[in-house]
């Protein structure tokens, strides 16, 4: 909560503060990078930065927390910080770089507002910015000894043990441990933190949602190659997809996340966008392996049958499920008589299961009583299928979603 002397401060600046912040973020990045070039070898992603998407996010969480603070001073922003504290953790971010920050945020907010800053407003926001990341660093020391790892222990060398081919676009790794040391085991949803050279010798992060429970031994992930966007984003998938080979090692952080499978018995539906199945492959493989019997309803999304990642991987374990059912989309349906696998709207596509034609629409099917939802895919498909969930009466702490690198919606702080 903040003090009575800065609240009213805050309450204050914030509007001016929220139409600058994204050009504070931009101005905070830069100029921490330029005197922290180390920063960007292994911990900050370079093509979250060339596009923006880091920048967005960041602007994005300050405004929300701070407007929580001012209008909501009695509830705990908990989902916007787990959801950052994951991330964090996966990248092995310790807490004295919370310092690193602050110095260079402080600084480009004033340097963008100029006078307008007093040592009022400075001292105002600066508590703002202590509040979170104190936060921050103590749910972030929470999740570190929850696995008995540290920053610098996160890190763990796996070897490829398999690729496989799954679409054009996407291949699948099955790594195998290369010591003895006991595995950390993930939960249902989560990601690991691939870090990779690149050609230039800068370590690039990157997530990856597991496809597949553990093991004991291995660990699984996806990876769809990223078309036609200027270097650098893209430069971590088509390095996999280009040049890691069964026999090479590579380095994962222990998983994180916090969109995990909740273990209840009510229904469940998974609805996915094109590479957004990883996950609930992952969810999926962990409902098979607990002999699960709840109802399950995955939807998905894609351009065509061919292009669905991982889609016989999740037809077997649904087929393993004894309440389970499969609806898809698909953009372009395949051509009667030309051996695809569905036709029209509403038409039966492999194994019986409803194949429709163009984007996901929930109303088409009948959804479960007292289900609860797990989403992920592009941003568009995020915000047209969750409107949808919520005009339908399901209520909002019942649908969680995942997305893809910075989350520039932040739905559930709305």
């Amino acid at each position: 909560m903040l003090s009575d002397t800065s609240a009213p401060v805050i309450k204050a600046t914030l509007p001016v503060v929220g139409e600058h912040i994204e050009e504070i973020a931009k101005r905070f990045y830069e100029h921490m990078f330029e005197a922290r070039p180390d920063l960007l070898d292994g911990l900050f992603n370079r093509g979250n930065q060339a596009d923006g998407r880091q920048q967005q996010a960041l602007a994005g969480s300050i405004a929300s927390f701070a407007g929580l603070l001012v209008d909501k001073p009695d509830q705990l922003p908990d989902h916007l910080l787990s959801r950052i504290a994951h991330k964090h953790v996966s990248l092995g971010l310790s807490a004295d770089q919370y310092q690193v920050v602050h110095d260079h945020l402080m600084w480009s907010i004033v340097d963008v507002l100029g006078d307008a800053v007093t040592p009022e407003v400075a001292a105002a926001w600066d508590e703002v910015y202590w509040l979170m990341a104190n936060m921050l660093i103590n749910k972030e020391r929470g999740l570190y000894n929850a696995v008995h790892l540290s920053p610098e222990t996160i890190w763990r060398t796996w070897r490829v043990a398999r690729r496989i081919q799954e679409t054009d676009d996407v291949v699948t790794f099955i790594v195998e441990r290369t010591d003895e040391r006991d595995v950390k085991p993930s939960l249902p949803g989560q990601y690991v933190t691939i870090k990779m050279p690149m050609h230039d010798g800068v370590h690039q992060p990157r997530q990856y949602s597991l496809t597949r429970a553990d093991d004991g031994h291995h660990r699984q992930f996806a990876v769809k190659r990223v078309h036609g966007l200027p270097t650098p984003d893209g430069e971590m998938s088509n390095l996999l997809h280009n040049e890691v080979q069964e026999g090479d090692e590579v380095v994962l952080s222990a998983p994180f996340g916090d969109v995990v499978l909740e273990y209840t018995d009510r229904p469940v539906v998974l609805a996915s966008a094109g590479i957004g199945i990883t996950p609930m492959a992952g969810m999926l493989s962990h409902l098979v392996k607990s002999g699960s019997r709840r109802q399950v309803m995955l939807l998905h999304a894609d351009d065509t049958a061919e292009s669905f990642p991982l889609r016989a991987q999740v037809t077997e374990d649904l087929a393993q499920l004894p309440d389970s059912s499969l609806c898809t989309w698909f953009l372009e349906p395949a051509v009667p008589g030309t051996g695809g696998t569905g036709g029209t709207g509403g038409t039966g596509g492999a194994g019986g299961a409803p194949e429709f034609e163009g984007f996901m629409d929930v109303n088409a099917v009948d959804l479960p009583d007292d289900a609860e939802y797990y989403l992920c895919g592009p941003l568009p498909f995020l915000k047209s299928v969750r409107s949808a969930l919520v005009a339908k009466g399901v209520p909002a702490k019942d649908i969680q979603y995942e997305v893809f690198g910075p989350d520039l919606w932040l739905a559930d702080f709305q």
